[in-house]
């Protein structure tokens, strides 16, 4: 166990060197470290070249560029709800895989956004400067302010197609504002059978050995036509060698190292109990419903595996979080931090209250937070509909407001990604958003109380299940033209309108207005401050040579192909194409599509089908390219294993693992399984 937490006791401290720990961003790499270690050269040639090739998905996860024509590879895993909405009842592309022979019959992804990292700039000076002498609340107000004007700036400075984006690092120690090239047109070229990049499905979820093909294809488009992309991954036919140093580049997107104990304690506590029970509670719902009827099942399919997913994610960051050794760890790393400041008069005076403030405002968000949570946070108003409700409510009534006073989810430079999600024209199944509105109202009356005023003023005298059935029936929110019209009317219009649903959230949006104006003055002005003061601190004891958090924002990983140790037993880092059709059983989820079984003797039985490496990713990893030293792509990133959950508070180089895809079995699929011919001679390719 001593050897365990060794990694732990280097967290936050510079060049955590003695593991491949760090999520690190593009301007701050530590070349240094990793070629004492690993004796390669990641210069800033390579980092540019990686950073113009990775591509993040707006729905949260990444991809890159493997061709100079905007050929994008990612997960299947990623790409699940482009799949269902280009599915109907006579054709489940889940089930039966989809792939376009030409570009023509390549698929638009209703609503996908796709972005490039092209540049950014540090504006945390300025960002001082504008709440300098401020006190907490009005200082939130100010950095939020200050930041919509620099992203307005930057946006009139730049050309078409570019989206600009403050970024938040070391929880306000640093303000940069990111300089995006973003593709709207995003079109569904080449995806498995679900049978396939799922197999072993929540029972293999989190855990190796593994057997996914975890792999799909969009395209950029750009104008009606496939866009140039000149920066682009080249496949190394082989795939990674046992031992080899591999790179990361992706978007993971959040991690909560940089916490202190009390925000970590409110995690255990609150947060994470609350999420499991709705959630386990929600899946039972989904899997009851979907032995309704056939079109049931194909709705709630890949729903159900995602809710599975943080199911046991969340299990295991709260069992995580009552690791009563680790978490001394932390205590003592944040005592060692606070002594340090206490020993020194100048910072003292400076930073010696962090802790006090955060501390208080934790205390604050324990008494609103089921509150914010149901009301404002949405977890009353479960599904599309009433998203959609709200999108219109705030975005039309925040855009009659000045753009520095907005809510920053509707500021000028957020519209036309929002925009282009509100007008997505998606299917939209009334059923199941009735069981998704009848399930979170159950659940605020429950855990607000039939009492509490926000209940009362939001179910009236109605059942949670009459009122979701009212509500649907009678909305046509599920009608993308009246969602455009209401949205280009202005609020004068939505205010005017009969839907129910848009009715009912007028309803209560000065109530949940007032919790959010109350969350960002009392729990989240003073955790900011706080946290920027520990930032500083760290900086000013430790030098910058540090990580920040995940904030969905580009970083890169690096590390080795290798195994571990469990309960005694070596964890080989590959796994090999002939025990995958050991392990089928022929029931979901270890069956296997019929083309793979048709294709059984055609494929090399010991092709390395999925590796593991040290490398340091979290969610928003999913789909991340897996780099050799020379650039190559040797896999793709789908999954950790079980002790990585952990890696959300602390990073443990002897457990902690990346599963991914080998670029091996990839190639040898699209031959022998899927016949893509077509596809393989785009892809450049090398022995």
């Amino acid at each position: 166990m001593r050897k365990n937490l060794l990694p732990a006791l280097f967290l936050l401290f510079p060049l955590a060197s003695v593991a491949d720990e760090g999520m690190w961003t593009i301007d701050n790499f530590p070349s240094g470290a990793v070629a004492d270690k690993y004796g390669t050269d990641i210069d800033d040639d390579w980092l540019r070249s990686a950073r113009l090739a990775t591509t993040r998905l707006e729905n949260g996860c990444t991809g890159s560029f493997v061709s100079p024509e905007g050929l994008v590879l990612t997960n299947n895993h990623c790409i699940w709800d482009c799949i269902r909405n280009l599915s109907d009842e006579k054709r489940n592309l889940s089930d039966d895989g989809f792939m376009a022979a030409t570009r023509d019959e390549e698929r638009r992804c209703a609503g996908h956004q796709i972005s490039v990292l092209i540049g950014f700039e540090d504006v945390t000076a300025e960002i001082s400067r504008a709440t300098a002498g401020l006190d907490d609340a009005a200082a939130n107000e100010a950095r939020k302010s200050r930041l919509t004007e620099l992203e307005s700036k930057c946006r009139e400075a730049a050309r078409d197609r570019l989206h600009c984006e403050a970024v938040t690092l070391y929880d306000g120690g640093q303000y940069f504002i990111y300089r995006y090239r973003r593709y709207d047109d995003v079109r569904l070229v080449f995806a498995p059978e679900l049978d396939i990049a799922a197999f072993g499905g929540d029972p293999d979820n989190f855990n190796f050995p593994r057997w996914c093909l975890d792999m799909s294809f969009l395209r950029v488009y750009q104008d009606g036509k496939p866009a140039s992309t000149p920066d682009f991954l080249r496949w190394r036919r082989s795939g990674p060698e046992a031992g080899e140093p591999v790179f990361i580049t992706g978007h993971p997107g959040s991690t909560n190292r940089l916490l202190t104990s009390s925000q970590l304690r409110l995690l255990r506590d609150v947060v994470y109990p609350l999420w499991l029970l709705r959630y386990s509670e929600l899946r039972g719902r989904m899997l009851a419903w979907q032995n309704t009827g056939p079109e049931a099942a194909r709705i709630v399919q890949q729903r159900i595996l995602s809710i599975e997913n943080g199911i046991k994610v969340r299990r295991n960051q709260l069992k995580a979080l009552h690791n009563d050794e680790m978490l001394a760890v932390k205590a003592e790393q944040e005592r060692e931090l606070r002594a340090a400041v206490a020993a020194d008069p100048a910072l003292e005076a400076a930073y010696g209250d962090a802790w006090a403030l955060i501390d208080g405002a934790v205390e604050q968000h324990r008494n609103l937070y089921e509150e914010h949570l149901f009301i404002e946070g949405g977890a009353a108003f479960g599904g599309d509909l009433f998203a959609y409700a709200k999108t219109i409510v705030r975005g039309t009534a925040e855009r009659e407001r000045p753009d520095r006073e907005r809510i920053r989810d509707y500021r000028e430079t957020a519209l036309p990604g929002l925009e282009q999600r509100l007008m997505a024209d998606r299917p939209i199944d009334k059923d199941y958003e009735k069981l998704r509105l009848a399930f979170s109202l159950e659940k605020m009356r429950e855990w607000l109380g039939p009492d509490n005023r926000y209940v009362r003023r939001v179910l009236g005298k109605e059942s949670p299940q009459s009122l979701a059935e009212r509500l649907v029936d009678g909305s046509r929110l599920d009608d993308v033209g009246y969602r455009e019209a209401l949205w280009r009317e202005g609020a004068a219009a939505v205010r005017a309108s009969e839907d129910p649903i848009i009715e009912l959230f007028l309803a209560i949006d000065a109530d949940a207005r007032a919790l959010r104006k109350r969350y960002e003055d009392q729990v989240e002005a003073p955790l900011v401050r706080g946290a920027e003061k520990i930032a500083d601190a760290r900086f000013r004891i430790y030098g910058t040579d540090i990580y920040p958090d995940a904030t969905f924002t580009l970083r890169v990983t690096y590390g080795a192909v290798q195994g571990w140790e469990e309960r005694g037993e070596s964890i080989d880092p590959f796994t090999r194409t002939q025990r995958l059709f050991e392990r089928t059983t022929g029931q979901r989820p270890f069956k296997l599509p019929a083309s793979w079984t048709r294709a059984r003797e055609t494929l090399a039985p010991d092709t390395p089908f999925n590796f593991v490496a040290t490398t340091d990713i979290t969610g928003g990893n999913s789909g991340s390219p897996i780099l050799a030293a020379d650039g190559a792509l040797v896999g793709l990133a789908f999954d950790g294993n079980i002790h990585s959950i952990a890696g959300d508070f602390w990073f443990d180089e002897s457990l902690n693992r990346t599963v991914g895809v080998d670029t091996a079995i990839m190639l040898e699929a699209l031959g022998e399984v899927y016949g893509a011919d077509h596809l393989l001679r785009e892809l450049s390719i090398s022995d």
